[in-house]
């Protein structure tokens, strides 16, 4: 009998369900999408530079030739 009681606890309590420790569940993490940081800025500074390329013109007002040296 003793041996029959021995079997049987041994079985019992060498069962997967007991083996291990506790069981930790992690939650998800929740994923949030980014907004893009400013659509207009790329627009702006392109028009700035295209400003600032056609305005770029030529301050002389007479154009530079041998006959006008001191102007140069």
């Amino acid at each position: 009998m003793k041996k029959a009681l021995t079997a049987t606890l041994v079985a019992a309590l060498a069962t997967p369900a007991l083996a291990g420790g506790p069981v930790i569940l992690e939650e998800p993490e929740e994923v949030v999408a980014e907004r893009p940081s400013s659509n207009i800025l790329i627009p702006v500074l392109l028009l700035l530079a295209a400003g600032v390329l056609l305005s770029g013109g030529d301050d002389d007002a007479e154009p530079c030739t041998p006959d006008s040296a001191s102007a140069c």
